[in-house]
């Protein structure tokens, strides 16, 4: 129940993120096509803090509902592919070789 709630945020905060980004104005935005002053990208103002604060706070919410969903999917049942395949089956090892006879001793002359 609580993974539903949480997942349902963090789509939630996905979507809300991109519409914001996606409304605020660009820092170029002082910069035309044809005959833009590059000066005018430093002194072009970057926006009104509200909309900072609302990117700030569902970035926030973004990264702890990501880190919180990996953590409640690391402890629930769930399980990788990795974990669902076979065991590879290991190759049966041939039995050791016994002790080789001692070489025969040479008489001497």
């Amino acid at each position: 129940m609580i993974y539903v709630i949480v997942r349902t945020l963090h789509i939630v905060a996905c979507l809300l993120m991109i519409l914001v980004v996606l409304l605020q104005t660009g820092r170029g935005a002082g910069l035309s096509l044809f005959g833009g002053s590059g000066d005018s990208l430093i002194t072009t103002p970057t926006g009104s803090s509200f909309m900072k604060n609302v990117t700030t706070g569902l970035a926030i919410m973004f990264a702890c509902t990501s880190l919180f969903l990996t953590l409640l999917s690391s402890r629930s049942g769930s399980s990788s592919v990795t974990s669902r395949a076979p065991a590879p089956m290991s190759v049966p090892q041939a039995p050791p070789a016994p002790p080789a006879a001692p070489a025969p001793a040479t008489p001497s002359k």
